[in-house]
């Protein structure tokens, strides 16, 4: 009985387990990872349930992402490596909502900060930010830490290990340790040694610089720290919650397919936060809500 109600994720359910697809009411996600893959198996026409994209939730990605990932990433770095993060050159592969807070926390560090982008929108926006932005090709030999949180595989690749300087520490806090290409690294290198917890050294043949490996490529936020604190996990908590219930209560009703999570239930989480940290805030008069709403008014 066990077996068959153990949590699967949905690819796995629909491809091992197709006979219990049919009792699915629905799914939430707050990866953005997940998300991309339940959005590929909706265009496959495989996803025969709702799933609610938790992850695009405001009040996930603002907090969870940003300020979640932001600190815990830092914080695993420095409990593996009791490193300066002040006047370093770090790296942030990818400006996603978890390579934003990235950036800003290693700014406010006294890190200087490259950012490395695929996306236009986000690369413009990295620069308006105050960061330097270019391929990783051109910031592989400049970085003293390379920090990966884009979702993808082999990011930083073979060519990027084969340039950077001796030192150069390397980790991943967006995916699985696909994100760093760590056998290409270690078919190029000697060792891997370790130097302490969490911390492993390879020697590139063709230079003889060190590049070091945290979390053996995992996340380091949680290979070498314990994630995100509490009151950061209690809205992605209340957003996966309350997605449940939206879930239930509208079943039958919604289509196959990825859906966002309603905006008053969003809402009504940022609400619930504010209160629990005792803050207040205005509301709109009666007058100022007829202004709104009208079109006879104003320009």
């Amino acid at each position: 009985m066990l077996e068959r109600y153990k949590r699967a994720a949905p690819n796995t359910l629909i491809k091992e387990r197709a006979k219990q697809v049919s009792e699915v009411t629905g799914t939430t996600e707050e990866t953005t990872t997940g998300i991309v893959r339940l959005r590929a198996m909706e265009s496959s026409g495989v996803l025969s349930f709702p799933a609610i994209a938790v992850n695009n939730a405001q009040t996930k990605h603002f907090f969870d992402n940003r300020y979640g990932t932001g600190q815990s990433t830092l914080d695993g770095i420095v409990r593996a490596t009791n490193i300066l993060l002040a006047g370093r050159t770090i790296v942030v592969v990818g400006y996603g909502w978890c390579g934003k807070g990235v950036a800003l926390r290693a700014k406010g560090m006294g890190a200087n900060i490259v950012v490395t982008e695929i996306d236009p929108i986000k690369a413009v926006e990295a620069v308006m930010d105050g960061f330097r932005v270019m391929p990783i090709l051109e910031a592989a030999p400049i970085g003293d830490i390379f920090i990966t949180v884009t979702g993808n595989r082999h990011v930083i690749d073979e060519k990027h290990f084969a340039l950077m300087k001796d030192g150069a520490i390397v980790c991943n806090s967006g995916h699985f340790d696909l994100e760093l290409n760590l056998v290409a690294l270690k078919s190029m290198s000697e060792g891997p040694a370790q130097l302490r917890p969490f911390v492993e050294e390879y020697r590139v043949n063709r230079t003889g610089n060190r590049v070091i490996v945290l979390g053996e490529g995992r996340l380091i936020n949680l290979a070498a720290a314990e994630g995100h604190p509490a009151s950061v996990m209690d809205m992605s908590f209340a957003n996966q919650a309350l997605s449940v219930e939206y879930l239930i209560k509208n079943k039958g009703k919604l289509k196959s397919g990825v859906h966002l999570l309603p905006q008053e239930v969003d809402t009504e989480i940022a609400s619930l936060k504010l209160r629990a940290l005792g803050i207040g805030i205005d509301a709109l008069t009666a007058e100022q809500v007829e202004y709104l709403s009208s079109w006879e008014m104003g320009t």
